[in-house]
């Protein structure tokens, strides 16, 4: 009969699990998992202790009932041996504390330090072991963890003495802890975003940590791999087994009913938001995930350090939660891919920048894409129904009025982000890059770059999975929901007309807001100078700076 499966920490099937059943300290059955990662034993009904063995993995006990209307077939999951960590809570205020959470299979060094225009080191948090081997393995929940968090610290950290917490610094800004294990030298990094306990300068910057969360799949699941709920059986090869491959079309895996998709924990490693050991700031932005998350985002805070703006960093979830008063700031800047928000942050910020003068940098591409629900303040459900009449296409037909098109998923279930930003993502232009061409070389945004009507610009580029401009990997364009005065300033060069448009337009109460609509411009920023001085050009004048 089937008992279950057994995963690893992607819901990739375990062929081999060495698999013993204990009833009242007896053995029952000892067997192995097929290559479907599936146990198959004959058991009587009632209360079994599991233990489960596999090389490369850590081993576990679970404790589970078969039959009597018990659930089935049980999801068993493993964690491989390798160097992992998070903190929790991600996003803190300085003053406050927050856990880490590190999973290694020997002894770890861990430390803490600041990103901003140079790596900076804070302090030595100590060496992490337990005197008995591999104790400081973290052990993962069974089933579907993506929905309730990885909880560790939890099982065997009963001792008071041995805490794991951080005291945010003073300072607010990116941090990132560094983990390197003993023998093997095995190096891992996990981000914490210190928030100022008052409000210190005049510019708040937005981590968009919604987004980190939302393409976050360790434990099977992200909002693009089996973004609904987890399949009923792990994968094998995910080329054969996922919607998102198997099925035609870009956006399969979002074809759902919202109400269909379950909850996304915030509480997980995240190994896409991972920075190399001695990476710097004008380093190259390696790999796929990193160029969309916080080491792209990095770049932002190195610019304005270098350029000497000073800055206090929130996570999106302050927003969202109210931790982040936008009256005590001139500007706020949104950078690189913050593609998830809230209604409720939505709001905040339209009505800041149209109705109190707010002054707001959008300094990304594809952003406020899609609406997000929040369950509490660990869980998000992403309202990410897509039904495009093709299937690359970012927006779709209203299913009540045809003859109305919804510019994305936000503008089906709230309104188009071009409203608030001035422009939304098209498929046109998707993963290409290209520097910018000038339109408006009258703008006071140009001043003193020396451009002129058609000069390009933005070609130098950090961004090395879609490197060759700093217009590109998605861009925004001005739609008919832009709000009236809105001005094209320049316009990518990418192929098909799918080039970022730079945009910027102000409000009655004097608000501001200027958009630059591609991910891939941050990442050019802090290395091509005309980029950087229109962005400063823009950032002073905002801040009303005659410098």
């Amino acid at each position: 009969m089937l008992i279950g499966y057994v995963s690893d920490e992607y819901y990739m099937a375990l062929a081999d699990v060495l698999v013993e059943f204990r009833q009242q300290e007896q053995t029952t059955a000892i067997v192995r998992t097929t290559p479907r990662g599936s146990i198959e034993a004959e058991l009587s009904p009632g209360e079994y202790e599991v233990i489960l063995v596999k090389p490369g993995f850590g081993s576990k006990r679970v404790w589970m009932t078969v039959g009597n209307g018990a659930p089935s077939p049980y999801q068993f999951r493993l964690l491989s041996d390798r160097l992992l960590g998070y903190a929790w809570p991600r996003a803190i205020q300085s003053g406050e504390q927050a856990e880490f959470k590190v999973h290694s299979v020997e002894p770890y060094r861990l430390s803490l330090w600041r990103y901003g225009c140079k790596r900076e080191f804070v302090k030595l948090l100590g060496w992490f072991d337990e005197h008995a081997a591999r104790a400081v393995m973290q052990i993962t929940p069974d089933g579907d963890y993506t929905q309730t968090g990885v909880n560790w610290n939890t099982v065997g950290y009963g001792s008071t003495h041995h805490t794991q917490l951080v005291t945010g610094p003073e300072r607010s800004g990116l941090y990132y802890f560094h983990a390197k294990t003993e023998s093997s030298k095995e190096f891992f990094s996990f981000p914490l975003v210190v928030s100022p306990s008052i409000p210190k300068a005049k510019v708040a910057v937005l981590a968009s940590t919604n987004t980190w969360l939302a393409y976050n799949n360790f434990g099977g699941r992200s909002n693009y791999i089996n973004s609904n709920q987890l399949p009923p059986e792990p994968s094998i090869n995910v080329r054969q087994d996922l919607i998102r491959f198997t099925k035609a079309g870009s956006f399969n895996s979002w074809g759902f009913q919202d109400e269909e998709y379950t909850p996304l924990s915030f509480e997980r490693p995240e190994p896409g938001n991972c920075v190399r050991e001695n990476e710097e700031v004008t380093d190259p932005i390696e790999g796929r995930l990193p160029s969309s998350l916080a080491p792209a985002e990095w770049r932002l805070l190195g610019w304005l350090e270098r350029e000497g703006f000073e800055y206090d960093y929130y996570a999106e979830t302050q927003l969202h939660h109210g931790k982040l008063d936008l009256d005590a700031y001139e500007v706020l800047i949104i950078s690189v891919h913050p593609e998830y928000w809230s209604r409720e942050m939505f709001e905040k910020v339209h009505l800041w920048v149209h109705q109190r003068g707010g002054k707001l940098m959008y300094l990304g591409g594809n952003g406020l894409n899609c609406e997000v629900e929040f369950e509490d303040e660990s869980r998000l459900r992403f309202k990410t129904w897509l039904q495009p009449e093709t299937g690359g296409e970012l927006g779709m037909p209203n299913p009540a009025n045809p003859e109305e098109y919804l510019e994305s998923r936000m503008h089906r279930s709230y309104e188009s982000e071009a409203s608030l930003l001035g422009v939304v993502c098209t498929a046109s232009g998707i993963m290409t890059a290209a520097p910018y061409r000038v339109v408006a070389p009258d703008h006071w945004a140009f001043e003193g770059t020396g451009l002129s009507q058609g000069d390009e610009f933005g070609h130098e580029s950090l961004h090395e999975r879609i490197h060759g401009g700093a217009s590109g990997h998605e861009t925004d364009k001005i739609s008919p929901h832009s709000p009236s005065g809105t001005r094209l300033l320049a316009k990518g060069t990418n192929p098909n007309g799918g080039g970022a448009e730079m945009a910027y337009y102000e409000t009655k109460s004097e608000g501001a807001v200027f958009s630059v609509g591609s991910i891939c411009y941050v990442a050019s920023l802090i290395i091509d100078s005309t980029l950087s001085r229109i962005t400063s050009n823009v950032l002073r004048r905002f801040l009303n700076d005659s410098k």
